[in-house]
């Protein structure tokens, strides 16, 4: 199970043109932005990459209106976000372990930064209503390629309502406003 206190939220690169474009984006806007609001309820830090962002642009503004609120970007040029010596660092120094991952796109920098995880002893888990491909096929292929590798699969709601447990409380009614 997920807890609260041992888990980190990791943005992938929804930036740019390349965001516009992506496979139902905007429903991967609302979820993104669903999913950032939810977890701030129960105080988890958030990791945000975007990829070359001089060339590429910078996060989605509904997205990074919300996500400056907490943190700020890190600049990436490889496509795992591992091989950022900022993340890299910004995460280990959290001691946290279980990585919720998002973003785009999940055949390529978010396939290849949770590869990266799995392979330095973290559990990252894939919320599939929460990252996108230009393509239906290449998000699909690229969830399969990451459960393959150890990667969770979980999507927006499941995961809020784990981190939850329970259906009582003020969270929890925060939790129903948000998600309805």
């Amino acid at each position: 199970m997920l807890k609260p206190e041992e888990c980190v939220l990791v943005v992938v690169d929804i930036q740019g043109g390349l965001a516009g474009i992506m496979e139902q984006s905007e429903a991967l806007h609302q979820t993104v932005l669903k999913l950032i609001q939810g977890l701030r309820l129960f105080e988890i830090p958030t990791l945000w990459l975007e990829q070359l962002p001089q060339k590429l642009g910078k996060t989605s503004p509904m997205l990074s209106e919300e996500l400056i609120k907490t943190c700020s970007p890190i600049s990436k040029q490889h496509f795992s976000g591992w091989n950022c010596h900022d993340f890299r660092e910004q995460l280990q120094q959290s001691k946290r372990k279980q990585i919720i991952l998002v973003g785009i796109e999940a055949h390529i920098c978010v396939y290849q930064t949770c590869l990266d995880l799995v392979k330095n002893g973290f559990e990252p888990h894939i919320v599939v209503d929460a990252v996108s491909s230009r393509t239906a096929e290449n998000k699909r292929i690229g969830i399969k390629m990451m459960q393959e590798r150890g990667a969770h699969i979980t999507n927006m709601e499941s995961l809020l309502f784990e981190l939850q447990h329970e259906a009582s409380g003020e969270r929890f009614k925060q939790l129903l406003r948000l998600i309805k």
